[in-house]
C-alpha cells in the first residue's frame, strides 16, 4: 500500500472494512459515495471488493476520525436493518408458503374424496341399470354415505324388514342420525341411518343431512327402479288375470326342455286344457264372474301339478301344462286325469255356484313333435278330438232321452 497521511490511512481502513462486506457490495458503494460527499480530498485510493471483481473508486478522503466512527455505526445499523427486514420477509414468505401448501393439500384431498364418491355413485347407477341384486346396491349406497361422512357407521332398514350395511352392535355412546327413504307415492321405502361418536366427527349437522339425503335419493331410485323392472318382467312372463305363465313363457320353457331332452335323449309331456262351455258362463253371469272362475280354475290346476311342472294360460279359456319328468305316456295321462277331475267340485264366484268341465289333450316329445309349435299343435288336436267326442256323446245322450220321453237330469 503506498504511504499516505492520516486521512489516507482512514480511507484505507474504510476500504478494508468495506471489502469484508462481500455480500453487500451495493451498500459499500453507497457508503463510499456518501464519504466522498463529505469532502474527502482527491488522491486517496480505495479499493472495494464486490464478489470476484474489484471496484475502484476515485481517490477519496474523510474529514475526521469522528466522522469515520459515525459512518461505521451508520453502516452497521444499515446492515442490521437490512438483515432484520430480510428475516421478517423470510418468515412472512414461509408462513404464506405453509398456508398455501396446506390449502393445496386440503383441496387435493377434497378432490380425491369427490372422485371416489363419483366413482361409487357411477357404480351404483350401473348396478341399478343392471341385473345386480338390490341388496348389493343398497349396501354400496351405505358404503358411499359412510365415505362421505368420514367413515361413520351407516346402514339401511328397508320396509320389508331387511337391514343392510354396517350397523353398531352396541349403540351406547353413539349419536344416531336418520333419514327416511321417500317413495314417489305411498309410504316410505325404509330409513337410512348413520352413527357418530361425536358431533364433530362428520363435519357438522349440515354435512350429515346432506350426505344422508344424497344416499336416500339413490336408495329411492334403486328400490323403485328395481320394483318397476320386476313388475315389467312379471308382466312380460305372467298372465295378469290368473298369475300363471303366459304363452311366450311356455314357448321359451318348451324350447329349453327340447334342448335338454335332445341332449339326454329323454321324453317329456305337454297337456293342453280347454274349458268347456266357458262362453256360456260369461254370457250368463257376466265377465266379472267369468274372470273369477278363471282364477279359481288356475289355482285348482296348479295344485294338481308337481313342483317341477309348469302351468301356463295360452289365452281365453285355454291352458297348457308342461310336465318335464315322465317315463311314458301313462305318466302324462295320469296328470291329465287329475287336471280333468279337479273340475268335479263346484266353483263359487261372486255368490254364484258354477259347475265346470274341461277337455284335455296330450302330446309327447319326440313322439308327437320335435318343436314347440308341433307339440302345441299335436296337444291341441288331441284336445279337440276329446272335446268333439264329448259333444257327440252329449248329443247322443240328449237324443236318447228325448226319444224315451224323458229329460236329462242335471
Amino acid at each position: 500500500m503506498p504511504s499516505v497521511g492520516s486521512k489516507g490511512l482512514r480511507a484505507a481502513y474504510a476500504g478494508a472494512f468495506l471489502r469484508r462486506l462481500r455480500w453487500l457490495p451495493a451498500v459499500a458503494i453507497l457508503a463510499a459515495c456518501a464519504w466522498a460527499a463529505w469532502g474527502v480530498p482527491s488522491g486517496t485510493p480505495i479499493s472495494l471488493h464486490a464478489g470476484d471483481k474489484l471496484a475502484s473508486i476515485a481517490r477519496l478522503s474523510g474529514p475526521s476520525s469522528g466522522s469515520f466512527i459515525l459512518m461505521v455505526c451508520v453502516l452497521v445499523a444499515l446492515v442490521f436493518g437490512v438483515g432484520f427486514w430480510g428475516w421478517r420477509l423470510g418468515r412472512k414468505v414461509h408462513r404464506q408458503t405453509a398456508a398455501m401448501t396446506e390449502r393445496v393439500e386440503s383441496e387435493a384431498e377434497l378432490g380425491r374424496r369427490n372422485a371416489q364418491l363419483e366413482q361409487h355413485r357411477s357404480r351404483i347407477l350401473e348396478g341399478i341399470n343392471s341385473a345386480r341384486p338390490l341388496d348389493e346396491i343398497i349396501e354400496q349406497i351405505t358404503e358411499t354415505v359412510s365415505l362421505n361422512l368420514g367413515g361413520a357407521l351407516c346402514w339401511c332398514a328397508l320396509a320389508n324388514g331387511a337391514r343392510l350395511g354396517r350397523f353398531p352392535t352396541d349403540g351406547h355412546g353413539l349419536r344416531v342420525v336418520r333419514r327416511e327413504i321417500p317413495a314417489r307415492t305411498g309410504a316410505a321405502l325404509g330409513t337410512l341411518f348413520a352413527a357418530f361418536r361425536s358431533p364433530e366427527e362428520a363435519g357438522g349437522a349440515e354435512a350429515e343431512l346432506e350426505a344422508l339425503g344424497a344416499g336416500a335419493q339413490l336408495a329411492t331410485l334403486a328400490i323403485e327402479t328395481r320394483r318397476l323392472s320386476s313388475d315389467l318382467v312379471h308382466r312380460s312372463e305372467f298372465d295378469l288375470l290368473t298369475d300363471v305363465y303366459n304363452r311366450l313363457s311356455l314357448e321359451r320353457f318348451l324350447d329349453r326342455e327340447i334342448a335338454t331332452a335332445q341332449e339326454k335323449e329323454s321324453i317329456f309331456g305337454l297337456i293342453y286344457v280347454d274349458l268347456d262351455e266357458f262362453k256360456q258362463t260369461n254370457d250368463t253371469y257376466g265377465h266379472r264372474v267369468g274372470d273369477l272362475y278363471l282364477r279359481e280354475v288356475s289355482q285348482r290346476m296348479k295344485r294338481q301339478l308337481r313342483s317341477g311342472d309348469t302351468l301356463a294360460r295360452l289365452g281365453g279359456d285355454e291352458f297348457a301344462a308342461l310336465v318335464p319328468v315322465v317315463r311314458s305316456r301313462a305318466d302324462a295321462e295320469e296328470i291329465a286325469l287329475r287336471l280333468e277331475r279337479c273340475f268335479d267340485a263346484p266353483f263359487s264366484a261372486d255368490g254364484y255356484v258354477l259347475r265346470g268341465a274341461a277337455s284335455v289333450g296330450i302330446a309327447i316329445y319326440p313322439e308327437n313333435g320335435t318343436t314347440a309349435d308341433k307339440l302345441l299343435s299335436a296337444a291341441d288336436a288331441a284336445m279337440c278330438t276329446v272335446k268333439h267326442a264329448k259333444r257327440r256323446a252329449a248329443e247322443n245322450l240328449s237324443g236318447l232321452h228325448l226319444s224315451s220321453g224323458r229329460l236329462p237330469r242335471d
